[in-house]
């Protein structure tokens, strides 16, 4: 049996497309994080989907448009909280919570996020 990727085992693009909305919509209206995203929505969106498509184990397609993600540097610009890492986990749980998948892929999935969004703190 080949071994398949997270981002194959939780339904690949779609499953992408349907995160990034729940989690962007969650985001956009967040008092407290909201203002990290000020930039146009869909495009924020898209980058994030490409992000997470190679995140996950999928096509590198982040790199191939933007090149190396480096994530901390790309996010140094804006000024980091752990209380905004914390808001940022908890509208991706929620989101995550509104996908169709069994617990225990969902808590997989989950479980990719927190180091990364706490390596993003810088204040």
């Amino acid at each position: 049996m080949e071994h398949q990727t997270l981002y194959e085992r939780i339904g690949g693009d779609a499953a992408l497309r349907q995160l990034t909305d729940k989690f962007y919509d969650l985001v956009f209206e967040h008092e407290l994080i909201s203002r990290l995203f000020q930039s146009d929505k869909d495009l924020i969106k898209e980058k994030q989907r490409l992000f997470l498509t190679q995140f996950l184990g999928g096509p590198q397609l982040y790199a191939e448009v933007y090149g190396h993600p480096m994530m901390r540097a790309r996010h140094m610009p804006h000024t980091i909280t752990e209380e905004d890492a914390v808001a940022w986990l908890q509208c991706m749980a929620s989101a995550v919570e509104s996908l169709s998948l069994p617990e225990e892929l969902k808590n997989e999935l989950f479980d990719r996020f927190p180091r990364t969004a706490f390596f993003m703190v810088n204040s």
